[in-house]
């Protein structure tokens, strides 16, 4: 009966050093659902493949490019994988740039223009035709924001405008703005 009772003992133990082995390793092993393409930090260009700024979204997930128009007007939003070689096609209609404006917050909603790499019913490409959301972009503490889902997972974005060699004297905005996304 004692035997009995130690080998039972030896049992438990060992099944209790094999939990608490295995759960270690789990502990140690890299998360099951990472994104297929993840880049480091500085694996890529500082801007994109349309001269636009790069915004990382999460952590080297996915990157948007923010290329803003002066003469058009407009902003366009591309979406590529964490290492910038490939578009990101999501099933949105649209996603939304908020900006503060006279001490209020304004959003803006930039529209799926789907590429002609896009799958039916994917865009990797939202764009925005307004004047005077261009101009408010350039005002001192508009704090611009990008806004959307991927995956279903929420993302948000600061952009920050560089006005470097940019005059706000005149509002012309003859030559593009020159971005670059908050670090």
């Amino acid at each position: 009966m004692f035997i009995q009772s130690v080998q039972k003992l030896d049992a438990l133990l060992f099944a209790a050093i094999c939990a608490v082995s295995m759960a270690v390793q789990a502990f140690d092993a890299p998360p099951a659902t990472k994104p297929a393409v993840k880049a480091d930090a500085h694996d890529h260009a500082e801007v994109g493949p349309h001269k636009g700024a790069l915004i990382e979204l999460g952590e080297e997930e996915y990157h948007a490019e923010f290329v803003l128009d002066e003469k058009k007007h407009t902003v366009s939003i591309y979406l590529m994988d964490g290492a910038i070689k490939n578009y990101v096609s999501i099933p949105a209609k649209e996603i939304t740039v908020t900006l503060k404006h006279d001490g209020k917050l304004e959003s803006s909603k930039l529209k799926a223009t789907p590429q002609k790499t896009d799958p039916a019913g994917l865009s990797s490409m939202f764009t925005l035709k307004d004047e005077e959301f261009v101009e408010d972009l350039h005002h001192k503490g508009s704090d611009p924001r990008l806004m959307l889902k991927i995956d279903g997972k929420p993302f948000s974005a600061k952009i920050e405008l560089d006005h470097k060699d940019h005059d706000h004297k005149d509002h012309d905005h003859k030559d593009e703005a020159k971005l670059k996304p908050k670090k």
